[in-house]
């Protein structure tokens, strides 16, 4: 599978993806942290990709996203943003909201299969 494919597959196989620099438990840039910081306060369960274990990830996600910077949050398949983008919608309650229905629908879709 050549790394386009694995991003998609991420993507399409995690309802809340984080592409991050670190872990949440130990994000290694302050934008990182900012973003799983803001993702864990919604409290539901999410998936991460630690970028700088995967560098070619790293080097390939920016040109499928076409946003060119990390962290980078996916939800039910549509990239968010990134770290001010989270940030923002947390402050407003957009994150919580997007959030809470990508995981309903999932839910939903797992229901019907």
């Amino acid at each position: 599978m050549d790394i386009i494919e694995t991003i998609k597959d991420q993507i399409a196989n995690n309802t809340i993806l984080l592409y991050m620099k670190g872990s949440p438990n130990a994000p290694q840039c302050g934008f990182s942290a900012k973003a799983a910081q803001a993702v864990m306060a919604c409290g539901e369960k999410f998936a991460y990709v630690d970028i700088l274990q995967n560098p070619e990830i790293r080097a390939n996600l920016p040109k499928y996203a076409n946003w060119p910077t990390f962290p980078q949050l996916w939800v039910g398949g549509e990239l968010v943003g990134g770290s001010d983008i989270m940030t923002e919608m947390a402050a407003d309650g957009s994150l919580q909201a997007t959030i809470k229905e990508a995981v309903e629908k999932a839910a939903a879709n797992k229901a019907d299969a």
